[in-house]
């Protein structure tokens, strides 16, 4: 197997980084530990199919500090490319994984996201599972667009906190087009756009058994559990990613 290197597989023009879970955490906690300020997109088909038909969500992802390969289709993409070490850093383990982190070295988190009731729910399934961690604040936005003096006393708010993370739920495109425009406003080290993560951990919404999320089939177990919400997104995204896939396939980027 070829040396593991953090770069970037283009799918169909968004740039996957070259990732597994470990990669990932030693990224996060160098932003942490060094004041970098970047985002994280968690992205599969249905945000490279959205990017598609979206200029400015294509280059959202591209700026990102990481954009992970949240789906196993992404990882056969960047295998197939030759990044062999390449593996799945799905939403919800990221989000673990990176709060276990801070537990032990003293990092808290804001929770931006979710229906009322949904980031103090969460907080307390995470502080159950995860002892240390903590939370500085948390914030479930309505369903319009914030207005110019809402938005910038959130922004006062999660900067007041003095969180090192900040979690944001919701859901592919809002939260990257949420990130990318508070990128540079918010002093938190670390932004992660983990959308569906917070109904998982709240335990709101079940997930897929692991053997379906290897086999790539999380998609089907999710649309047996809100066919309404997402039989579109998957009967319009799924065949025309492999379509365009076999026409365009990935490749490393220089």
């Amino acid at each position: 197997m070829a040396e593991p290197q953090l770069r970037r597989v283009d799918v169909l023009g968004v740039g996957v980084s070259t990732v597994d879970q470990a990669m990932a955490l030693t990224e996060v906690t160098r932003w942490v530990e060094t004041g970098e300020r970047h985002y994280v997109c968690v992205t599969g088909v249905h945000g490279v199919m959205e990017s598609q038909r979206d200029p400015e969500l294509l280059a959202i992802h591209n700026a990102s500090g990481l954009t992970t390969p949240d789906g196993m289709p992404m990882v056969w993409a960047g295998r197939q490319a030759g990044a062999e070490w390449m593996d799945r850093v799905y939403g919800p383990d990221l989000m673990l994984n990176v709060l276990a982190r801070a537990a032990e070295r003293g990092w808290s988190s804001f929770l931006y996201g979710g229906k009322d009731g949904v980031p103090e729910l969460l907080a307390e399934k995470l502080a159950e599972r995860i002892p240390g961690v903590t939370f500085a604040g948390m914030y479930s936005p309505p369903f319009r667009p914030l207005t110019e003096d809402e938005d910038a006393e959130i922004v006062k708010r999660i900067n007041d906190s003095g969180a090192q993370l900040v979690w944001v739920g919701l859901s592919t495109p809002k939260q990257e087009r949420w990130m990318a425009a508070h990128r540079d406003r918010l002093h938190a080290p670390a932004l992660f756009g983990v959308g569906a993560a917070f109904d998982f951990h709240a335990g709101l919404v079940p997930q897929a058994p692991p053997w379906m999320q290897r086999n790539g089939l999380e998609w089907l177990f999710r649309l047996t559990k809100e066919p309404k919400r997402l039989w579109r997104r998957y009967f319009r995204n799924n065949p025309a990613y492999l379509r365009e896939i076999r026409k365009r396939p990935p490749f490393l980027r220089d």
